[in-house]
């Protein structure tokens, strides 16, 4: 019965989720805001009506004798509930928010924000089932760190702050992690201290939990650092309105053992409790090795300290099950999603063609809806809740996806989405500009060249940017638009790019001075394809820079990196090997004519190595035919039972070296051919990194050469008995590398079968 409950429960959460969809409402202009105790949940409402429709709705501690109302009330109910009750009396609209003090009364008036339709005659607010809506997830947050890694956040004014605070709020975010302690940026508004006591301020005005992230990334064995990491908490602590959590990372940043890291946090607690009593120290155990692990959780056990809310689960962290199993039930799991970035991380793009990820790198605009709300629900029945790592607003948009999935795991991602967009955006086509998002996610999946959805979705958002030109200004909107663009442009690059290899490639087989006919072929790419898209582009970065401080340059906007979201500096790197070859012609050049001929030849045939030969760059999704992929994201999200591609990041992005080299596979799940001559000899080669342990329908393949660096080549003959079939399985042996940083781990690039 109790299951039968909880599911009707579900089912109705969903159910209001849709309501814009399905119920018609009443037109509201003139309305009374009552609230009897200055609820702030009131000012909310009252400012971002006004907003998004210039009506001046009046807030008054008495019910007006006449006219529209919208009452809110605090109630002891279940925490962070709302409830809404709609009813008429003599031809006046009675809206009533009942809440669960200051949070509860928030949410319900982010709800009416996320649903009221917004026009010029009013607001339309539409019939509402009278239901207790409750949050599943008891922590709903994300890191918003002010400091020079951030590729947006360290521009900010306290006003930004705390107009986005409020937002995370209307979405249902109940916690905001700051991170204090960081040096200055280029960028920064006011001082680090200064921010982040006006973070605590915001957090203690809309009744959220404010917690801070604060590394040691120091020896603290070092007695001198040690105590100067904690007397710089002591400001914070003292001036802090609010704060009620401390997250000390294990690892990433920072390189100490458990046995340093909890004296320093059960000596960090006294004070927390002297001026905060109620606020505990979180720790991750981020980098920790097994006996690193095992030592902490004996000590929880033994000295369950009362300090302690809980463990962190990050990047680099054991997983959220094994944490869950070896944690004592009194302590709680929050995790730590990587939601910010698209490669080198948690969740990468799965299958993300490399065109993009050369260009747009780890920190684009990414709206990955579907994607993160597949994961979320994957591992939902693991932790008590979240606080999301974000460097930036580029991921706005999933931010609001986790919060609202933390109240309704259930919760629909399109209608998510249309409430986004009818808050940030308007009414009159949010379902349309929802859309337009799914697209963008769309937009990265599978070919570059093969999806030809990709300039349709420019289209369907060229056609919103001239309907709308009141959202030029809209940072939000304007993210979308360059997400919109650059993905176009760089397709119509990729396309045109790999035609000239191709017919460079072609070249290189003819005699004569085919080295500078091939120059030339390359260098015609220096001529910009499709201008008035690069233009847009340019024009984007340069508001997105102004609107929400985000860094698309180092040189132009000072971003802290390459990697921190200078999408712009890339915007026009080669996207074939034009680099690569250019600097192999120029060594070919000083060699004999055989020489030149053979070496002219290697490369002409690189990546078609003739008939009955095949060629796979394995990470690479439009040349990977071989590569047998198993399960997809809807059974396997997390990527625990496939492999997904990786990209290495060398010389920050600019890397003249082979393209094909910079994509892998620690080693593909199975490689098949079918259809061999069963007469014929072959050989496999292999480029990669490390190690390669290659068996042939199961067995183990004997090197003739095992060249173990970059790009150098492994050959192992194919045992005819293994051919005659006329199929061929490639499987790889796992090797222990766990002693090895990641970026020295074994990995596979290229693979040939070669008919002899």
């Amino acid at each position: 019965m109790k299951l039968l409950f909880k599911k009707e429960m579900k089912g109705i959460l969903t159910m209001l989720l849709c309501i814009p969809l399905f119920c018609a409402g009443t037109i509201l202009q003139r309305v009374t805001i009552v609230s009897k105790d200055n609820q702030v949940a009131a000012q909310v409402l009252q400012e971002e009506v006004k907003r998004r429709t210039g009506l001046q709705w009046s807030i008054s501690t008495e019910m007006p004798a006449s006219g529209d109302v919208i009452v809110f009330t605090a109630v002891k109910s279940r925490p962070e509930s709302y409830r809404i009750r709609q009813s008429s009396d003599k031809g006046r609209r009675i809206t009533r928010v009942e809440g669960d003090g200051t949070r509860g009364l928030l949410y319900g008036a982010g709800y009416l924000l996320r649903v009221m339709e917004y026009n010029k005659q009013g607001v339309v607010l539409p019939d509402i089932p009278d239901v207790e809506v409750v949050p599943e997830k008891a922590i709903r947050g994300h890191q918003i760190g002010y400091r020079n890694l951030a590729n947006s956040y360290d521009g900010w004014t306290p006003e930004q702050y705390e107009q986005y605070i409020r937002d995370l709020a209307i979405f249902g975010a109940n916690s905001i992690e700051a991170i204090p302690f960081m040096p200055p940026s280029p960028h920064f508004t006011i001082p680090s201290m200064d921010m982040n006591l006006r973070i605590s301020g915001f957090c203690k005005k809309y009744d959220l939990d404010f917690s801070v992230w604060t590394p040691a990334t120091f020896d603290l064995k070092d007695a001198v650092k040690r105590k100067n990491y904690l007397l710089q908490f002591d400001t914070l602590l003292r001036q802090a309105v609010r704060l009620d959590a401390v997250f000390f990372p294990g690892g990433d940043p920072g390189d100490n053992k458990p046995q340093e890291v909890l004296p320093l946090l059960e000596e960090l607690s006294v004070s927390l409790k002297k001026y905060h009593p109620k606020a505990q120290i979180w720790l991750s155990l981020q980098g920790y090795d097994p006996e690193d692990c095992a030592f902490v959780y004996s000590y929880i056990h033994q000295n369950k300290p009362t300090w302690l809310g809980g463990i962190v689960v990050g990047p680099s962290s054991p997983s959220l099950e094994d944490t869950r199993a070896a944690l004592p039930a009194m302590y709680k799991i929050r995790h730590y999603p990587d939601i910010t970035h698209t490669v080198r991380c948690d969740y990468p793009v799965v299958w993300w063609d490399p065109a993009f990820a050369l260009t747009l790198g780890r920190e684009p605009v990414n709206p990955q809806p579907v994607y993160y709300a597949n994961i979320y629900r994957y591992i939902a029945p693991y932790m008590d809740g979240f606080i999301s790592y974000s460097d930036g607003a580029h991921d706005d948009l999933n931010k609001m996806v986790w919060s609202m999935l933390g109240w309704n795991t259930g919760a629909d991602v399109r209608e998510i989405l249309i409430q986004y967009t009818n808050y940030f955006f308007g009414s009159s086509f949010r379902e349309e500009a929802a859309d337009g998002i799914l697209a963008l996610e769309k937009n990265w999946e599978g070919a570059i060249a093969d999806n030809g959805g990709i300039p349709a979705t420019l289209s369907l958002w060229q056609k919103q940017e001239q309907d709308h030109p009141e959202l030029a200004g809209n940072w939000r909107w304007q993210m979308f638009l360059l997400r919109a663009y650059y993905d176009a442009y760089t397709r119509a690059r990729a396309i045109r790019e790999a035609g000239l290899e191709a017919a460079v490639n072609r070249t290189l087989l003819e005699s004569g001075d085919a080295i500078g006919r091939a120059e030339k072929i390359l260098q015609q790419a220096d001529k910009v394809i499709m201008p008035q898209w690069r233009n847009r582009i340019i024009a984007l970065c340069d508001d997105l820079y102004k609107s929400v401080a985000l860094q698309t340059s180092v040189a132009k906007y000072k971003a802290a990196g390459a990697e921190r979201g200078a999408v712009l500096d890339f915007l026009d790197r080669p996207l074939n090997n034009r680099w690569w070859l250019e600097d192999k012609f120029r060594d070919i050049r000083t060699r004999s004519k055989t020489e030149q001929r053979k070496a002219l030849d290697t490369i002409a045939h690189w990546e078609n190595p003739g008939p009955g030969s095949f060629y796979d760059n394995v990470g690479n999704v439009s040349k990977s035919s071989h590569v047998v992929r198993t399960e997809d994201l809807h059974t396997d999200p997390l990527i625990l039972r496939s492999d997904a591609p990786g990209f290495d990041w060398w010389e920050s992005g600019y890397s003249r070296r082979r393209l094909s080299w910079m994509v892998s596979m620690r080693w593909p799940s199975a490689m098949r051919y079918d259809h061999l001559d069963t007469t014929a000899r072959y050989i496999i080669r292999v480029t990669g990194n490390g190690e390669s342990l290659l068996r042939a329908n199961g067995e183990r393949l004997k090197p003739t050469l095992y060249n173990k660096g970059i790009g150098e080549i492994k050959e192992f003959p194919v045992p005819p008995a293994l051919s005659k079939t006329g199929t061929l399985v490639l499987t790889w042996d796992s090797i222990d590398e766990e002693h090895l940083n990641w970026r020295q781990h074994s990995r596979v690039s290229e693979v040939w079968l070669i008919k002899l």
